[in-house]
C-alpha cells in the first residue's frame, strides 16, 4: 500500500517546499522583465494577502506550515499560480507575468430585468440563503459577468477582477476571482473555481466578540475541523463518528435532467397525471439497498500517510458516513440515508471516486475531492473560513 501512494505522489502537481512561514519573490513581466508593481500576491483561501513594490519584490510572512495556492494577479496580464507547502525553510519565488489575451465568450444581450434575476440567483447560489448570507453584502455587483443558457437552464457567470464581499457575520472581507460558476436547474448541481483571499474587516470589541463567536460555529463540525481532527487522531474528542455506508444507485429512478424537463414540460395545467408522475420520479431515492455499518470505522482503513510531510491521502472503497454529534441537523436531505433508532446529528456521506489528499490546514487539494452529500454539501460562501484559521484566533 505504501508504494502505490508513492506512485501517485509522482503524478502530483510539483510542489515548492518550504518550512518557516516566509514566502518572498519578485513579479515581472515576461517579455522585457520589467518589474510589475502593485500586483495582489495572496495565498488563495487565507487572509495572507499584499502588493508587491515599485521594484516588483513582495514578501509574505508569519504564515502558518501547510499546502498553499500562491495567486499572483493584476489587471492586464494572465493570473499565476504554483502550490507551496510552508514549513521551516523560506521560498523565494521569480515570478514572471505574461499579457493577458482576451478570451472571446459567447455574447447574451439581456434586459436590466434579467441581469438583476440572473444575479439574484447567482447570490443565492453563490452566498448562500442561511442568516450569515444575509449579512454578506456584495460591493461590485456590476463586476459580475452573467449568461443564461435557456435551453440547459443553466446559469454561467465569472469575473475578471475581485468580487468583493463583505461577510459582517464572520467579519471578513472576502476578494473572489471568480474563474468559472455554474448553477444547473435541471441537475440542481453547483460548481465553481477560482481564488479567494480574506481580510479581516474592522469592528468594535462587541463586533470582533460576536465575529469569534460565529467564526466558531462555522468552523466546528465542518470539513475543516474534521480533517485536522482526524490527522492528529482527536476524532473522538472532538465529536466525529465515522462509519462505514454501502448503497446501489436506483435503477428505477430516470437521470435527474430526463425528470426536470419533463416536470417542466408538464407543468401546464392539462396534464396532471403526467406532472404527478415525474413528480413521485423526483420523490424516490437515488440509492436502494443502503446498508449503515454501525461501528466506527478503524482510521487506518481509510488514512494514509505519504512520502511528503503534512500531506495525507483519504482512500476507501464505500462512502464514509460522517457524523458530528455536538450538533444537531436543522435541514431535511432528501436522499441522507440515517436509520431511525438514530439521533439527528448533522451528518455528511462521503463519496469517494479515487484517492484525494489534505494538508495540515485541513483543507483538500489537487484534481481530485470526494463528493459531499448532507451537512457539509450546505456550504457557501457565507460559511466559508480561511485556511489558516484556528479557533481563538
Amino acid at each position: 500500500m505504501r508504494v502505490s501512494w508513492i506512485i501517485l505522489l509522482l503524478f502530483f502537481p510539483f510542489i515548492t517546499l518550504a518550512q518557516n512561514g516566509i514566502i518572498t519573490g519578485k513579479v515581472t513581466r515576461a517579455d522585457n522583465k520589467a518589474p510589475l508593481p502593485l500586483a495582489n500576491v495572496f495565498l488563495s483561501n487565507t487572509t495572507a494577502g499584499t502588493t508587491t513594490a515599485t521594484d516588483g519584490t513582495f514578501s509574505l510572512n508569519h504564515l502558518k506550515p501547510g499546502q498553499y495556492t500562491l495567486v499572483v494577479s493584476i489587471l492586464g496580464y494572465e493570473d499565476y499560480s504554483t502550490t507551496v507547502l510552508v514549513g521551516e525553510s523560506p521560498i523565494n519565488l521569480p515570478i514572471e507575468l505574461s499579457t493577458k489575451i482576451t478570451e472571446l465568450r459567447e455574447v447574451i444581450i439581456t434586459t436590466p430585468a434579467n441581469w438583476k434575476k440572473n444575479y439574484d440567483q447567482f447570490v443565492k447560489d453563490f452566498i448562500g440563503t442561511d442568516d450569515n448570507a444575509k449579512m454578506c453584502y456584495v460591493l461590485n455587483p456590476k463586476i459580475v459577468n452573467l449568461i443564461y443558457h435557456k435551453p440547459k437552464e443553466e446559469l454561467e457567470a465569472y469575473t475578471d477582477d475581485f468580487l468583493v464581499v463583505d461577510n459582517m457575520a464572520l467579519g471578513y472581507r472576502v476578494k473572489f476571482l471568480v474563474g468559472e460558476f455554474t448553477s444547473s436547474k435541471l441537475t440542481g448541481i453547483i460548481a465553481y473555481n477560482g481564488q479567494r483571499l480574506f481580510q479581516e474587516l474592522p469592528g468594535s470589541k462587541k463586533q470582533k466578540e460576536e465575529w469569534k463567536k460565529k467564526r466558531e460555529e462555522a468552523y466546528y463540525g465542518s470539513p475543516m475541523h474534521f480533517y485536522r481532527s482526524l490527522y492528529t487522531g482527536k476524532l473522538d474528542s472532538d465529536g466525529f463518528v465515522v462509519m462505514k455506508l454501502t448503497r446501489l444507485p436506483n435503477v428505477n429512478r430516470p437521470q435527474e435532467t430526463e425528470i426536470q424537463q419533463k416536470i417542466k414540460k408538464y407543468n401546464d395545467g392539462r396534464s396532471r397525471d403526467s406532472l404527478n408522475y415525474w413528480i413521485g420520479m423526483e420523490n424516490m431515492s437515488k440509492y436502494f439497498r443502503e446498508h449503515l455499518f454501525r461501528d466506527p470505522l478503524p482510521v487506518n482503513s481509510y488514512l494514509f500517510r505519504t512520502e511528503q510531510k503534512g500531506i495525507y491521502a483519504v482512500n476507501f472503497t464505500d462512502c464514509l458516513y460522517v457524523i458530528y454529534t455536538k450538533k444537531h441537523e436543522t435541514s431535511d436531505f432528501k436522499d441522507l440515508y440515517r436509520p431511525l433508532d438514530m439521533e439527528t446529528f448533522e451528518t455528511s456521506v462521503l463519496s469517494i471516486s479515487k484517492p484525494y489528499f489534505f494538508d495540515t490546514n485541513g483543507v483538500v487539494f489537487g484534481s481530485s475531492a470526494p463528493l459531499y452529500e448532507g451537512t457539509w454539501s450546505k456550504s457557501k460562501l457565507s460559511d466559508l473560513l480561511p485556511v489558516d484559521y484556528t479557533p481563538g484566533d
